[in-house]
């Protein structure tokens, strides 16, 4: 009842301008058979809800409240907007009579307008601005975010080098520990071996060369003697007690000249062994 009130004040509000109100579905309208655009206006509603479709200048407008502005409406999607609000449940009059002059209509019968974007609802409009700053607010935090774990990032990075430089220094000293065990271990066998094979004598140091050619000769006089020597005879068994051997190899040579010769022998072995392992 309160929408056909509603409908009786503007009907009797537009005869004041001489206007009259016919329902657009109504039977006796549908029977005249008019094509909407060769109308002038439409007044639509919904409940409580009232707009207008009006025709200014040679163009038609959705003159919806609801709306941020008004909207185009083009000839062949007139009748579709319409039959399209019949079926949302809105009725439909039509304005007949001929409407008072006014401002737009005369400035756009003179010019065409062209719409590049459709208005919006209100509504809309304010759910996407707030939906616009949720997203900004989460964008702002998601990219404080990231910039921590940036940080601690490099961080880790900066962790993980140092503690990689750390391994890189302790195997550098183990391997200088365990070469110079090496080393040692190298010469105390050596000195050992030649500690036992040759007696002791005093002296100035001999080089490795020095003593293998004195080792050298001595025996070579070994074997000129019991060449020299009938069988048998006294002087001709070779003399091979610790003296004999002190007197030929030289009285000079001392245990320490002995473990120095010995040390050279074995340094130079560890240096050849090197260089071989760090050409390969």
């Amino acid at each position: 009842m309160e929408s056909i009130f509603h409908e009786k004040v503007i009907s009797n509000a537009l005869k004041v301008w001489g206007l009259e109100l016919i329902l657009f579905n109504s039977p006796e309208y549908q029977r005249l058979r008019i094509d909407p655009i060769n109308e002038r206006s439409f007044i639509c509603n919904y409940k409580e809800h009232w707009f207008t479709v009006r025709k200014l200048g040679k163009q038609w407008f959705n003159l919806n409240s609801l709306l941020t502005g008004p909207e185009l409406i083009s000839d062949t999607y007139l009748a579709l907007f319409l039959a399209q609000l019949q079926q949302e449940g809105y009725s439909i009059f039509v304005v007949k009579g001929d409407l008072p002059d006014c401002e737009a209509d005369q400035l756009l019968q003179m010019i065409r307008v062209q719409q590049m974007h459709r208005p919006k609802l209100i509504g809309e409009e304010l759910a996407q601005l707030k939906e616009q700053r949720v997203q900004k607010t989460d964008l702002e935090r998601v990219l404080e975010a990231n910039d921590g774990s940036g940080m601690l990032d490099e961080d880790e990075e900066d962790l993980q080098r140092a503690l990689a430089l750390s391994r890189q220094e302790i195997d550098l000293e183990d391997e200088e520990a365990d070469l110079r065990r090496a080393i040692q271990l190298s010469m105390q066998g050596t000195s050992r071996n030649i500690c036992q094979d040759t007696p002791q004598t005093s002296g100035t140091h001999l080089t490795s060369e020095e003593l293998r050619k004195r080792r050298e000769a001595y025996f070579e006089k070994q074997q000129q003697q019991q060449q020299q020597d009938p069988p048998g005879h006294p002087c001709g068994k070779p003399n091979t007690s610790s003296g004999a051997l002190d007197s030929d190899l030289g009285d000079a040579m001392s245990e320490e000249d002995m473990l120095q010769a010995a040390v050279t022998m074995s340094l130079e072995t560890v240096r050849s062994n090197f260089k071989t392992e760090g050409k390969k």
